[in-house]
Order: structure tokens, then sequence, then C-alpha cells
């Protein structure tokens, strides 16, 4: 039904498409890379938030004022060990044991006080990597990343097990896989060894839909030659940093985010009979309204560029461009497809 001039109203049943799902991986680091090479960190941290957690940089904060964060490694110990302060000191905030208590809380069940990895193996303390909020827009893309630790003369590639897992655990924290050594370097998940086969317990749990990634300490100590955690008590071990050195030297962290868009398709339909006019001045002259064009008479021709969508109320709410002009005539109709991403 065509309405004054250039509107017209769309037909709900066969121009509209709602709720169409679709699932958009891309890169998660500072201009949608994939891959981190290099990582910084801020020295200032070290008598601040480094007691309890580093952040990372994409680019060097002394020198770049704009430099973002990428994410942050932390370490927690269940009785606060390598930190300072004790239970009823009035001196030291026990760091590692609010780290420690802060991620129970957030991705286990009541009543427990520990991960749990694979082989039914429970541990104390463990170092954590969080990915920055903003990076990850919705959630982590699980089989879609890898991590390099520094061990020396030797390499620690971790990545996750979903490729294998067709129903993964799902818990406060979403859903869980598990940390195991591996590669996707070669486009398909190549694990060296499987969770259950890991030995001294799993490696580590991987929370995709809250970017976080746990890796348990004891396979740390046991794996990375460079990482050697210390859980004295009342002493500031600065454990964490010890985990962003090993991936800096490590030398590559590549992750994807995934975002699930709902979009609606409308078909602006152009019949041969519409749109064949403009409202442009330079389509009729002032004087007398004639065509400009004097091979306009009665085969006028127009050119859609642009496509706007309005509410019922005539209020303009969104536009979209055309790559390049449509030809529009009596002798040629137009289908334009406008696609709307929530």
């Amino acid at each position: 039904m065509a309405l004054s001039g250039a509107f017209k109203l769309f037909n709900a049943e066969n121009d509209v498409v709602k709720n169409i799902k679709s699932t958009i991986s891309s890169g998660i680091w500072s201009t949608g890379v994939n891959t981190l090479s290099t990582a910084y960190s801020q020295s200032a941290q070290s008598s601040s938030t480094g007691l309890y957690f580093y952040d990372a940089y994409k680019t060097d904060p002394a020198s770049d004022s704009e430099a973002e964060i990428q994410y942050s490694v932390t370490y927690g110990h269940l009785e606060g060990s390598g930190s300072k302060g004790t239970r009823g000191s009035a001196t030291g905030n026990r760091a590692s044991a609010a780290i420690h208590a802060q991620l129970v809380n957030l991705l286990l069940g009541p009543n427990v006080d520990k991960f749990t990895y694979a082989g039914d193996t429970t541990s104390k303390h463990f170092y954590a990597i969080s990915l920055k909020r903003a990076r990850m827009r919705e959630r982590l893309d699980p089989g879609n990343w890898e991590l390099w630790l520094d061990s020396g003369a030797n390499l620690v590639k971790l990545i996750d097990d979903s490729g294998a897992t067709t129903n993964p655990t799902s818990g406060i924290g979403g859903r869980v896989f598990n940390v195991v050594s591996g590669s996707i370097q070669s486009g398909t998940t190549s694990t060296k060894t499987a969770a259950a086969s890991q030995g001294g317990g799993g490696i580590g749990l991987f929370y995709p839909d809250l970017g976080l990634i746990v890796l348990n300490a004891a396979q740390m100590d046991s794996l990375v030659a460079d990482i050697t955690t210390v859980t004295t008590s009342d002493t500031n071990a600065d454990n964490s940093h010890k985990l962003l050195d090993s991936i800096i030297q490590g030398g590559k962290f590549q992750a994807r985010r995934e975002e699930r868009l709902s979009s609606t398709h409308f078909f602006c339909r152009a019949g041969n009979k519409e749109f064949n006019f403009s409202n442009n001045p330079t389509f009729f002259t002032a004087s007398d309204g004639t065509f400009t064009n004097a091979t306009f008479f009665k085969d006028p021709k127009t050119y859609i560029t642009t496509v706007g969508l309005y509410n019922d109320a005539n209020e303009l709410l969104a536009v979209a461009k055309l790559s390049q002009p449509v030809l529009k005539s009596y002798s040629r109709e137009a289908l334009i497809k406008v696609k709307l991403d929530f």
C-alpha cells in the first residue's frame, strides 16, 4: 500500500522476518586482532593493586597514555598464603585469601571451598586469568584460544577441551571445560594430553561465559619451570606476577570472542509504478515544474541511494545506505533487504 510520495507500509507477514539468530566470532584483543604476541605490565601496580592482581596491556602504558587493558592475572589461596597478613592480624590484607573467596563464591556452589579438576583433584590454591569484560563482549569462543607459557627452553601450550566435550558441565559460572595441553595452530584442535590422563590431575578449568581461566597452581609448579609458587604465610610472594611473566615471555595468547545476534530483516519492495519520481529540486524546473530532463516525460527515472525506516508517527528510526545507486523506472522493480542487528 503506497502512502504519500516516498513512503510505503510494510506487509508484516511478507516483508518482515524477525528474530533471526546468528553467532559472530571475532578477535578479542584491541583493534580486533586474534593473537597477542607482546604484553606489558605497569610497574605502578606493584605497590597498589599488584597485591591482588596484575593487568596486561597490548601496548606499553609507560609510553602510551591510551594503552588498553587486555586481561588480568591473579593468584588465590584458601588460607591466604603467599600474601601479607594472618587471621586476626592488624596488618596485611591476606590478598590471596580474598581472591580465593571471590572466585569460589562466583564459580562454585554453596559449601564448596576448593576447585575440583579432572581426575577428581582438588587444590587449596590457583592462578586465574580474567579477560577484560569490554574485550570479550558476551563470551569467549570455546575451542578458539591458545596460551603459551614460557618454561625455560620449552613452551607449555594450553587450550580447552571443548572440541571433545559434547555435554559440558554447567554450574553457577555457566559452562565449564577443562584446560589441557595442546594446540589449535593447524586449524583443528590437537590435544597433547587429555584432561583425564594428565598426571597430577587436571591443569585447570575454562569458563567461557565469564571469560575466566582457572589454573591448578600445583600443575603450574610442575609444568612451568619459571613458576615456583610460594605458599609461606604472611609473605608477599608476588605469585601473580610469576604467571604474568611466563605469559609475556611465552609470546602468544590467541583468543576469539563470541556474541549472539538477533536480527530483523526488512524487505523493501519498489514496484514498477512506485518511487519513479523525486523531490530533489534538480528533477523539475523551478519555473513551470517540467522535467529538467526531457527524456523523463512518460519514462521518469530515479536512483535509490538510501532507505529510511519510520515508525507510525513518521519519525525516522534507522537509515540504510546502499553501496551503489539502484536505477528505478516504470520498467524496473527493486528489492532491497535491510538488516537490523540487536
